[in-house]
């Protein structure tokens, strides 16, 4: 069967896509680097999830409120990182609120949870942190106590990254579907030279995700290149079929 005639088959697997907005004007600014988004796309990639967007916005209710009604219509699911401390620039559950035309309440789990955390000295910020949109859903997040926001489709983590990695990760099984299956090819050639083969590849298979990546210096390999399905068997064909279309003394080594 010709790799065109298993696309049908390719296509059928379950594909699961998501967006995640990164939320600060201090990545914006250059004050503190962002790690979230390298580690959602890591994740969620193991759990056959495609992250199809990132975004960096600043922290702004309109601005926050349009890119999570955007993301929330065009993606299976959203992801949020930051702005949910209890400081005046924290306003990502004002822009997720909007974002649905919702209230924002005090919610009396979160307020319990709150209140038994400062010790019956609770303050106006302190409550800010229990102030979500009406109808949210509560999820357990591990070994974290403070449970994980969702509204509709919207999960909203916060920015630290020992906090977004522990919630992303309690939360990871929800989102789980086909996983996708990975090969590697690592060439002593030039791009210039094996892009041929590559576009010949797409056409025998063109389900297949295909990656060319490049390294400056390396005296190891010149180029990556990755293979990906979520079906094994096509994964495999392609990867024999681009196999020798290589010059052979071109493959240093294949994962």
């Amino acid at each position: 069967m010709r790799a065109g005639a298993a696309r049908l088959g390719v296509e059928a697997m379950r594909e699961r896509t998501c967006a995640l907005v990164v939320i600060g004007n201090e990545i914006l600014s250059g004050k503190v680097q962002d790690s979230n988004a390298w580690f959602a796309a890591t994740e969620l990639r193991k759990a056959g999830v495609a992250l199809m967007r990132v975004v960096t916005i600043p922290d702004e209710i309109p601005t926050i409120a349009g890119e999570v009604a955007y993301c929330s219509k065009n993606f299976d699911f959203v992801l949020t990182s930051g702005g949910v401390g209890p400081t005046h620039d924290d306003v990502t559950m004002d822009g997720v609120a909007a974002a649905f035309n919702r209230m924002l309440i005090v919610h009396p789990v979160l307020e319990a949870l709150i209140r038994k955390h400062f010790a019956g000295s609770v303050n106006k910020a302190g409550l800010k942190m229990a102030t979500v949109p009406e109808g949210v859903i509560l999820h357990e997040a591990g070994d974290i106590r403070f449970p994980t926001v969702q509204i509709e489709n919207v999960y909203v983590l916060p920015g630290i990254p020992q906090l977004f990695e522990a919630k992303l990760a309690a939360l990871i099984t929800r989102f789980k579907t086909d996983p996708y299956y990975l090969r590697i090819i690592y060439t002593s050639a030039t791009e210039g030279l094996i892009a041929e083969h590559l576009d010949a590849c797409m056409i025998e298979f063109p389900a297949l995700m295909l990656g060319s990546y490049p390294r400056i210096g390396s005296p190891e390999y010149r180029v990556k290149l990755t293979l990906e399905s979520k079906d094994a068997e096509y994964l495999e064909r392609a990867f024999r079929f681009l196999v020798g279309l290589l010059p052979a003394d071109a493959v240093v080594k294949t994962e």
